[in-house]
């Protein structure tokens, strides 16, 4: 369960929710219900049926065969280090610049800073999972800590002032556009526990129960605050990334002198929370990787190896830290001049990926249920196989048009009537844009697909036979 709640839960993605004003919370309700609901069903019956180690990675081969996988899952793993190079480092030295010490931009401390908390996500990561869930244990704690003490605070701040801030909840076509691919991200992540489903002591009964309780928590940790802080701030005073730290800082003012340090005393938490919300999806995503690699889906098995002693990726682990370093660094050093719009177009694209690689986990699920009768199902979505299809059906229109809208926006608002200012929100025209989003997705699958080349040249030159290739595949996350 806080395996579920440390990877579902984005903490640095409320505050850009929360720009959206008063409808955000009408959108984030409606997507709760109509997309949040039915993907929790179907990936805990889903779950329980294949509790294997790899999760996501192992539906789709069983579903479209190695190739399919090995491609679906690089999308899914490319996600996490670029995510925690990007937006979840930057919104952690944003909240600690602005509310613990400062920091600066480019100075030895900011850098110094934002390696520490990469390396330290990737290190827990690296630890046995029998010592390293209790890591992500503490942060989903700490996570939903901090989201109840922001909401209380909002609401205490509201019955001394006045809940002047929520207003425009009535839904509109361009919030509901700019706001669905940030819900669908935010709310995506319930197969997280799977990728390391031979790990649970009961994996068939465990998987539902987590899934049911992480949902409820992390639909009420999105929405609660979101409708409490827009209730006394106005949306404009709410910006991106540290927006959520932002706005809370206003509302501690309720506390008198006391507010300054606890206010700081949660920035300190929110960093933690998203040190720990990184590690959360490492855990899950390098062992997905590491699942693909070992399988032959991936340039090098080796790459897939499981340390002895760990039970976990090491390998992987240290690829998605230099990963992340790399796009920190680069982030760091483009946040100015002409090549920041192009950066923040790539960086946008790259975490996209995570919408892209459901367009094959999604059918995927249908295609077990189909073609895998006889797997029990400890668990079954309400009313059968139409609810099931039902389900499977609206969950994957949403994908659909979260994807779309991510790799073309304005494209849906211009034939919709609404007014779209394209080179106002990304700094650089829609050639240049495109040229960029596709362009990334080319290269991502161009790499996927000389990694399974790459793969099988070596088996083959290896001249392994069935049984020692089955033996590469390693058994280290049953140590862990």
């Amino acid at each position: 369960m806080a395996l579920g709640v440390a990877a579902v839960i984005s903490a640095d993605v409320i505050g850009q929710i929360a720009t959206g004003g008063g409808e955000a919370v009408t959108w984030t309700a409606l997507l709760g219900l109509f997309f949040l609901v039915p993907y929790a069903l179907l990936f805990a019956e889903t779950g329980a049926a294949f509790p294997q180690e790899g999760g996501p990675y192992v539906w789709v081969k069983l579903a479209y065969g190695r190739t399919a996988a090995a491609l679906t899952t690089l999308f899914y793993w490319v996600t996490n280090p670029v995510w925690l190079g990007g937006s979840l480092v930057f919104a952690a030295a944003a909240a600690w610049d602005g509310h613990v010490t400062h920091l600066g931009t480019g100075t030895v401390a900011d850098y110094t800073f934002k390696l520490v908390f990469i390396w330290i996500s990737i290190l827990t990561a690296v630890v046995s999972l029998r010592r390293g869930k209790w890591i992500t244990t503490v942060g989903a704690i700490a996570k939903v800590g901090v989201m109840l003490t922001v909401t209380v605070t909002a609401l205490v701040y509201g019955v001394q002032h006045g809940f002047d801030g929520l207003s425009g909840t009535a839904p509109t076509t361009g919030g509901f556009l700019a706001l669905v691919p940030i819900l669908l991200f935010a709310y995506v992540g319930f197969e997280a526990p799977n990728a390391a489903g031979e790990e649970m002591r009961n994996p068939r009964r465990d998987v539902p129960i987590s899934i049911g309780v992480s949902g409820a928590v992390a639909a009420c940790c999105y929405l609660l605050p979101v409708f409490a802080i827009l209730a006394v701030v106005p949306a404009k005073q709410i910006t991106g990334v540290a927006g959520f730290l932002d706005a809370a800082s206003l509302v501690f003012g309720s506390y008198g002198s006391a507010g300054h340090a606890l206010l700081t005393a949660v920035a300190v938490l929110f960093v933690f929370v998203l040190m720990t919300q990184g590690s959360a999806w490492m855990i899950v995503s390098d062992r997905m990787q590491a699942m693909a690699a070992a399988d032959g889906g991936f340039f090098s098995r080796g790459l897939g190896a499981f340390h002895p002693r760990l039970g976990t990726p090491v390998r992987m682990n240290l690829v998605s830290g230099v990963t992340a370093t790399v796009f920190m660094l680069a982030a760091t050093l483009l946040v100015q001049g002409t090549a920041a719009a192009d950066f923040k177009v790539v960086l946008t694209v790259a975490v996209t990926t995570l919408l892209l690689s459901y367009l094959a986990v999604i059918p995927a699920l249908g295609a077990l249920r189909r073609n895998h009768p006889d797997v029990q199902r400890p668990y079954r979505v309400p009313f059968g196989t139409w609810g099931f299809r039902i389900s499977l059906g609206l969950v994957y229109l949403w994908i659909v048009l979260g994807s779309w809208i991510a790799l073309f926006p304005g494209v849906l608002e211009k034939a919709l009537g609404v007014d779209y200012d394209f080179a106002g929100t990304w700094g650089v025209s829609r050639t240049v844009f495109e040229a960029f989003t596709l362009g990334t997705v080319a290269v991502l699958l161009a790499l996927g697909i000389l990694g399974r080349v790459t793969a099988a040249g070596l088996d083959r030159r290896a001249q392994r036979t069935p049984a020692a290739v089955d033996a590469a595949i390693p058994a280290g996350s049953q140590a862990g």
